[in-house]
């Protein structure tokens, strides 16, 4: 019988931990992640000396979008179901974590969902407990742990094997990927001018830098930070994360309820870049039945398993006055 990835982490025998030293090493990773390193001074000193603005500024652009591409699409969307989106945000969502290049959507909410299901043990794909080296990009240089693999292959995952469009960019990812990666921004910045080898460099730093900013949330934000909603996992509340991640540091809330769209209570839109996507395209009617948790539950949450660190519910002592000025307050951030 196929589990369901919500819920609390199963912890047996077969997820004590295995030595790192029975691990094969992932060489094509380790090549390829470290050469986009090693042209980071150079691209970093092309952007500041010889770049045109508009170059720079396609850069950032390209950032944004393919961290939403992963947020609000192999995250929110497929990983979690936290809303749908009908076929043209779909796409755009998929063509958007192409730019990404973490791997196809499909791969990437599966081993989510087995994340999520095994937080933080042997099956979880970027365990925590072994270290922040490991778990931010350690786990990229090694074969998948065979426990993660097994595991993997008892969460449903039906519903991403039926997702037509998912399939489709799965089945074409190795030209999808590097054409909308690598080759367009390469390749469009000559457009108005721009050095192609500039391009190229800048483009490399984009990636590398973007890929950081994705992995902060398995590391830094899975051993640093406030529990205000659940004290006993190791997800954080992280505002440095959701700065550079687009609003997906918010991660004890996120573990704590994985199935509200806004993967946040506090912090609006300002910090979550993901959450202000989402909401356009509802807008529009592109994105529809988006799930959140209720100020109800998640105060009776907090106040049976928060460590305290709350804004509103952590205080040891309220008056009514107090909390409902405090509520209020909690709304107008969320608008």
């Amino acid at each position: 019988m196929k589990e369901t990835y919500e819920g609390i982490n199963h912890l047996d025998e077969d997820l004590k931990p295995v030595p790192l030293a029975k691990w094969e090493i992932e060489w094509r990773n380790i090549l390829s992640i470290s050469y986009m390193h090693l042209i980071t001074p150079y691209a970093i000193y092309l952007m500041i000396t010889k770049a045109t603005w508009q170059t720079n500024l396609f850069a950032y652009i390209l950032y944004v979008v393919s961290l939403i591409g992963v947020t609000a699409g192999a995250h929110r969307l497929w990983s979690h179901r936290s809303y749908k989106a009908k076929a043209p945000l779909q796409i755009i969502l998929l063509i958007f974590h192409s730019i990404a290049h973490q791997g196809s959507a499909f791969h990437w909410a599966r081993d989510h969902r087995v994340h999520h299901k095994y937080t933080d043990t042997d099956a979880d794909p970027h365990n925590s407990n072994r270290g922040f080296f490991y778990c931010h990009i350690g786990w990229i240089f090694l074969k998948k742990n065979p426990k993660a693999i097994a595991k993997g292959k008892c969460i449903d995952i039906s519903d991403l094997m039926a997702d037509r469009l998912l399939q489709l960019q799965h089945k074409y990812y190795y030209f999808v990927a590097p054409t909308l990666c690598i080759l367009m921004p390469t390749l469009l910045p000559t457009v108005w001018g721009e050095n192609v080898w500039n391009a190229f460099y800048i483009n490399g730093f984009r990636i590398i830098f973007s890929l950081h900013s994705t992995l902060l949330i398995n590391s830094l934000a899975h051993m640093w930070g406030a529990k205000p909603y659940e004290k006993d996992i190791n997800p954080t509340e992280n505002m440095i994360v959701s700065f550079f991640a687009t609003g997906e540091g918010f991660h004890n809330f996120h573990h704590t309820f994985p199935q509200d769209y806004r993967a946040a209570e506090l912090g609006g839109y300002k910090l979550n870049i993901s959450r202000l996507f989402i909401d356009i395209m509802a807008k529009i009617g592109w994105a529809y039945d988006l799930k959140t948790v209720s100020e109800e539950i998640v105060e009776k949450r907090v106040n049976r398993t928060g460590d305290g660190s709350h804004p509103v519910y952590g205080f040891n002592e309220h008056t009514d006055l107090h909390i409902e000025y405090s509520k209020n307050q909690i709304r107008q951030k969320g608008t």
